[in-house]
């Protein structure tokens, strides 16, 4: 019987083949994260050299698809449309998004908070519901359009344009912008404006010389972040440039693959190629963007006390603003896709409460296909958040928390994926599931979306994990390594309870994230593999507007649920 005094013998842990387990964790992360980049990037290099498809018999190595990609495919005015739609989209949503934070961060205006967090709405939505909701109310025949029409005679925009891109894109990703410059207010030193204020400045010069300056770094890393992303993105341009022949990168490789009887997968393969090394180069600033923003810092150890300004009469020309960008921006194409859903037909012409249906509901849960493919985005986004988070807390220990020799390499390759834009990403895995043939098997399945999904959210995952971890001292890790544990035993039962916090947010961030995907499904999906994007925009194509609105409807409301019930889960638990 072993008495207090006794020394407790430290654990020991088997070895296989000589190597520690935690030797063999830290490698088997490495080659698991490592595969699952590569396994798309590489065919797609590969293909770009060949003649024939990678999965052909008669293919052969040429350069010339890179030449044939400008002078046949007409590849040019791809990138001229994809560099004018980006930069567009980005000067409106950085400008309206530095706008708005001022003026709901910085001044006292009537029901500042509860309008901050509906700016933060369409971060929950996808791209391509919120352009199903553009057009249903600003295309050509929408509901404001015609209304607009029956007064003047003619409508005065034009959403076929990449001007109109650039708007639906703009609403897409303000609350990007909006997010990094509001929280740089509240966190910021407010020294400096009250120096300002104590000189007799005006609240409009406070703005213009102090408050604007000290904003350079998020707006520089927010406009980098939204120019990236209008880059890639395929919904709207799908939507609204290809009836009118104006295609952008992810649109211009959607009706290459898709469209065309006889793909030219040579083309195919370099313009992905070419469009990975633009985003490689984006990404890379930003990441220098970051590096040199601690010259910026306006954050100091004394505090200081937030002051609002008060601008008068001028605080009911901002609250009108803000009304007036919430309203035309993302709640009227809202509400008319709610009221499409509950209508046989959306027009000025006709009171909607004489045409009230559920006919359009009827039609999704009346066909096993519809109902499928809200199962299939259920499945796909619990599954595929919980399996990535898991991968992402163990990337995340062995990059920050162990002496892995290999550390740094895991890190950049779980946060390459930012550069890798889903249409490419699902192009890539396609080629590799058919080129491979122990594995041809996946393509086409639900397994097939999982993983294309999860290497498309390596990146969020990572970046929700990452800060916590990093805010837990290492005299942890030293106290369980003094008694004995090894790197495995002090993560499973010391940071794993303390980072579970971390694991939550990243779960319900990536489960957002991955039931309104649809992009990589476009090529990875089959008629047993549907997702709720892939079947809205077949409805779409097909003209059922009314049944898209319903589904759009049902995608809306589960992310709400969904949120709602995260929200109080987290609450509780950060009062725990």
């Amino acid at each position: 019987m072993s008495s207090p005094g006794d020394s407790v013998a430290p654990p020991r842990y088997r070895r296989l083949l000589g190597r520690t387990r935690e030797t063999w964790i830290q490698y088997a992360t490495l080659v698991v994260v490592l595969l699952l980049v590569l396994a798309p990037l590489v065919p797609t290099l590969i293909q770009s050299f060949l003649s024939e498809a990678i999965f052909a018999d008669d293919k052969a190595f040429t350069a010339g698809n890179y030449g044939r990609m400008f002078t046949e495919a007409d590849f040019g005015q791809v990138i001229v449309n994809s560099l004018q739609l980006a930069a567009l989209t980005t000067v409106i949503a950085m400008v309206l998004s530095v706008a708005l934070a001022v003026v709901l961060i910085r001044i006292r205006i009537p029901g500042g908070g509860v309008m901050s967090n509906m700016l933060l709405w369409p971060i929950y939505i996808s791209p391509l519901v919120l352009a199903f909701g553009f057009i249903i109310i600003y295309g050509p025949a929408g509901y404001v359009s015609k209304a607009v029409s029956l007064v003047t005679g003619e409508v005065p925009w034009n959403l076929y344009t990449i001007p109109g891109m650039a708007v639906t894109s703009a609403v897409a990703y303000i609350p990007l912008g909006y997010l990094y410059c509001s929280n740089a207010l509240r966190i910021a030193d407010t020294s400096l404006e009250n120096a300002a204020r104590t000189c007799g400045a005006r609240p409009w010069r406070v703005i213009w010389s102090v408050i604007l300056p000290m904003l350079r770094p998020p707006i520089m890393y927010a406009s980098l972040l939204i120019f990236t992303a209008a880059l890639e993105e395929l919904s709207i341009p799908l939507l609204y440039g290809s009836p009118v022949g104006i295609d952008t990168f992810a649109s211009f490789i959607f009706t290459r693959g898709l469209t065309q009887a006889n793909p030219d997968y040579g083309i195919l393969g370099a313009s992905s190629i070419f469009v990975l090394l633009i985003l490689g180069v984006l990404v890379t600033i930003q990441a220098l963007v970051l590096r040199n923003s601690r010259r910026f810092v306006s954050v100091r150890g004394k505090a200081s006390r937030e002051h609002r300004f008060e601008v008068g009469r001028g605080r009911w020309v901002a609250f009108a603003l803000v009304v007036l960008y919430l309203v035309l921006g993302p709640l009227l194409p809202l509400f008319g896709l709610v009221a499409r859903a509950f209508t046989q037909v959306l027009s000025p012409l006709v009171s909607p409460f004489e045409v009230l249906s559920l006919g359009n509901f009827q039609v999704i849960f009346g066909y096993r296909q519809y109902v499928g493919a809200i199962g299939n985005s259920l499945f796909i986004a619990l599954v595929g958040a919980i399996l990535t988070t898991l991968l992402m807390a163990v990337a995340v220990l062995v990059a920050r928390r162990s002496n892995f020799r290999f550390a740094r390499p895991v890190e950049v390759t779980a946060l390459a994926p930012q550069a890798l834009p889903g249409t490419i990403l699902g192009l890539g895995f396609f080629w590799a599931f058919l080129f491979i043939a122990p594995i041809s098997w996946v393509q086409g399945t639900v397994l097939a979306l999982i993983i294309a999904f999860s290497v498309r959210a390596f990146p969020q995952a990572f970046g929700a994990i990452a800060p916590m971890v990093m805010q837990i001292s290492e005299e942890l890790d030293q106290a369980a390594r003094s008694v004995g544990a090894d790197w495995w035993r002090t993560f499973s039962r010391i940071l794993l309870r303390l980072v579970t916090p971390a694991l939550l947010s990243s779960f319900v961030l990536l489960f957002v994230q991955m039931f309104k995907e649809f992009s990589p499904a476009v090529f990875l999906g089959s008629a047993d593999s549907e997702i709720i994007g892939t079947t809205a925009l077949t409805l779409w194509q097909n003209g059922n507007t009314g049944a898209v609105a319903a589904l759009s409807c049902i995608q809306i409301a589960i992310i709400a649920i969904v949120v709602f019930v995260a929200g109080k889960v987290l609450k509780v638990r950060s009062h725990a």
